[in-house]
């Protein structure tokens, strides 16, 4: 089969979206799929990869304290690339320019388009849209019913995802299929930390082996809540000398975060460590010893996998897209506000045991989401839904059979 990837992220941009296509792209080649990539044209050395199955089309830098970027696509060019290649299904990671052209292509040649949907835009767009708290939330809900409504099938990453567009005022008819996001192991984690390795790891930041470390990492974006992460870790601290709690990543939220923990960043309280390369992120994952995130934005986070995997308790707030992949007692807390957030934390600072269990149990739990089954689910719903096309496919019927099928 031959599928093409339509993404308006891609490297050297970094976010969890880049990862899935990462994976996706290298894991469909495994399995001897020819796969096609059009992505934005961004830094000199990434506008030609030398790699002929990569396209890359004119783009310039989105701005806003990101490092994402606008494209700025010609529809013929594409076209001839993708017409040229024989494609047999289009595969979307995107709703702007990018997914326009994959959807004018899929049309006119006549190949089904389906559409992973990473993000809810109603929750993002005043952030990353110019002048975005003068567009009133319906008109965003209206362009994203209009585009994603044209697809032969959505891809939701969790529950969340799913529900989200099946509301009465969205989408409903709009067959959707359940794939969660996975991790590449063989990738994220090569080589692990030794004891020594890791003591050194901590003493680099002023953190000694008596200390319980937080982690949060991510984008450091108004949208993940980081300002009330801050403000509840400040509370954290404060009651905790033994605690310690580590920012790692950059965003445009980035400078206010600083500006809003002057004080714990002095007293080596709470650490901001600015943008990481993904390859070096895993040794923070190891090196501390709870996850943290007050974000309710997620569709299926990326780092709470990467956390379960590197085998640490999490602590959230209570949001669907943490169904499958936090449970409440188990390897972790679910909290229904930042308040309860700290009193759980404390909890377990308080509790090397419960800790110890709760780790145990996250890895344990990262067996659902192999880049295995990942795979076998994605091409699973290809074919499902290139025997169906041109008509749509019956979503609860496919859910049901890849259930039985793909454990």
């Amino acid at each position: 089969m031959t599928i093409a990837l339509f993404s308006d992220s891609y490297l050297p941009t970094k976010s969890g979206i880049v990862t899935v296509v990462i994976q996706l792209r290298d894991q469909l080649i495994k399995q001897g799929h020819k796969v096609l990539l059009v992505t934005p044209e961004t830094t000199p050395e990434f506008s030609t990869d030398g790699d002929p199955s990569i396209f890359r089309v004119p783009s310039r830098p989105l701005g806003l304290g990101t490092d994402q970027y606008i494209t700025l696509p010609r529809f013929k060019p594409i076209l001839e690339f993708i017409k040229k290649n024989n494609v047999d299904l289009i595969h979307s990671h995107t709703e702007f320019g990018v997914a326009k052209a994959g959807l004018k292509c899929a049309k006119k040649l006549h190949i089904p388009c389906i559409c992973t949907t990473h993000t809810m835009w109603t929750d993002f767009y005043k952030y990353y849209i110019p002048c975005g708290n003068l567009i009133s939330p319906k008109l965003i809900q209206m362009y994203m019913n209009g585009f994603y409504g044209k697809f032969d099938s959505l891809i939701g990453v969790s529950t969340k995802a799913r529900n989200y567009f099946k509301q009465k005022n969205m989408i409903p008819k709009t067959p959707s299929v359940i794939v969660p996001n996975a991790i590449d192991e063989s990738k994220f984690q090569q080589k692990h930390l030794t004891p020594a390795e890791k003591k050194k790891f901590r003493a680099q930041y002023g953190i000694s082996d008596k200390d319980v470390v937080l982690l949060f990492l991510g984008r450091v974006a108004e949208e993940k809540r980081v300002f009330e992460l801050i403000q509840m870790c400040q509370k954290l601290v404060a009651e905790k000398d033994n605690c310690k709690v580590m920012f790692v990543g950059s965003g445009p939220a980035y400078s206010d975060c600083l500006k809003l923990a002057e004080k714990e960043i002095e007293e080596k309280k709470i650490i901001f460590t600015g943008f990481i390369e993904w390859t070096q992120v895993h040794n923070f994952y190891e090196s501390s010893d709870i996850f943290i995130t007050a974000s309710l934005s997620e569709m299926h986070s990326m780092t709470i996998l990467e956390a379960e995997l590197s085998s640490m308790p999490i602590v959230v707030r209570r949001d669907e897209s943490y169904l499958d992949s936090v449970f409440d007692g188990e390897n972790g807390f679910v909290c229904d506000t930042d308040e309860e957030m700290k009193d759980k934390l404390i909890e377990l600072i308080d509790d090397s045991k419960k800790r110890k269990a709760f780790a145990k149990k996250s890895l344990e739990i990262t067996s659902n989401f192999s880049i295995s089954n990942h795979i076998k689910r994605t091409l699973f719903v290809y074919d499902e839904v290139m025997k169906a096309y041109p008509e749509k496919i019956d979503d609860v019927d496919v859910m049901k059979r890849m259930a039985e099928k793909i454990k």
